[in-house]
């Protein structure tokens, strides 16, 4: 039997990359797990997401691994559009035990987008996706856990809101990702005395296709050895992440709450 036999997963920003990889971890053990993007076959826009593809789409992936899955379109910044969201899910299934609030992500270069410098509909709208996004998904699912009396609630923030880049570039995602930190803190007390965990995980420079084709390419120091900053000497891995999540949704951080837990092999900042 796996460890979530019987339990809902729900994961945000699940369509590739580390999302897709939190998606397929959980129902590999026994989930069953609603797969939310706001474009499901959004693996298409990355030449490596796409060949890592095993089907149309996660949701597919996990059929065919002889898992359950529920694939949903759904914008996180409309909030309106996340309480659907969860709303189809209960319907579906009754219940959400495991939420991985995921989705968000950067957009511009780092070079483009220095802390004195940012342009204002760009922070807009990579706040929106980050934080907003996050907030309105756990407030959409708190009340469906507050019921049940139990589950766990897993944010993602990122090594960019833990410290800045020397450079002072992707100041608007760092500062949303720090966000996503704190607010998980105070989450954690609010829904503790529910039986409620929520905790975040920081990822460092993880191999996903956007990572490796627009965010590395697009810094001002592109061309240094970034394993070199890493104490394990290797950029990390969608799993080095998913391994995490899957602590966080299990009984085996029952006891823990309220942490913010970097995977990022040791990573120094520079």
């Amino acid at each position: 039997m796996g460890k979530l036999d019987g339990q809902v997963a729900l994961v945000t920003g699940a369509a590739r990359g580390l999302g897709r990889a939190y998606a397929k971890r959980l129902a590999a053990l026994g989930a069953k797990v609603a797969v939310a993007d706001i474009d499901l076959h959004s693996y298409r826009e990355f030449a490596a997401e796409a060949a890592d593809m095993t089907g149309a789409d996660t949701a597919a992936e996990i059929v065919a691994m002889g898992g359950s899955a529920l694939g949903i379109t759904v914008d996180v910044c409309d909030p309106q559009a996340v309480a659907a969201m969860v709303a189809r899910v209960v319907e579906e299934w009754g219940r959400i035990d495991v939420l991985v609030a995921n989705a968000g992500g950067g957009r511009g270069r780092p070079v483009d987008t220095k802390a004195s410098t940012l342009d204002p509909a760009l922070l807009q709208l990579v706040t929106a996706m980050n934080l907003f996004g996050t907030v309105y998904t756990c407030n959409a699912v708190a009340p469906v856990m507050k019921r049940q009396r139990r589950g766990k609630i897993i944010t993602v923030s990122s090594v960019a809101g833990r410290a800045p880049a020397a450079d002072g570039g992707y100041a608007h995602y760092g500062a949303a990702k720090a966000a996503i930190a704190h607010y998980t803190r105070y989450l954690a007390q609010d829904l503790g005395p529910f039986g409620i965990t929520a905790n975040c995980i920081a990822p460092g420079v993880i191999t996903t296709g956007r990572i490796m084709e627009t965010v590395i390419p697009g810094s001002g120091r592109s061309r240094r050895d970034r394993t070199a900053l890493v104490a394990l000497r290797r950029l990390g891995t969608v799993e080095d992440c998913a391994k995490v999540v899957e602590f966080l949704a299990t009984d085996l951080s029952d006891y823990v709450t309220g942490a913010v837990i970097p995977v990022d092999g040791g990573l120094v900042r520079g």
